[in-house]
């Protein structure tokens, strides 16, 4: 026969492990929302960079022309 006494402590232990692993859980999601959110908001900041560098490029190419035409004269 099994004693009750190990029969509780074993269960009361599963029912802890159990509170324990939600809990990870819980944390775990909050951070992925968090971590996504971020992410979300780089993705526009990446396009707008993207924007500003082929306007940059395009002036470059600007002014590469107006000094071909300054050292022509």
């Amino acid at each position: 026969m099994i004693d009750k006494k190990i029969t509780l402590a074993l269960i009361l232990a599963v029912i802890v492990e159990s509170a324990g692993v939600f809990a990870w859980a819980g944390a775990t999601s909050e951070r992925l929302k968090d971590a996504e959110m971020r992410v979300a908001a780089l993705l526009g900041v990446t396009e707008r960079i993207a924007r500003v560098e082929a306007k940059l490029e395009h002036a470059g190419e600007q002014l590469t022309r107006i000094e071909q035409k300054l050292d022509a004269n």
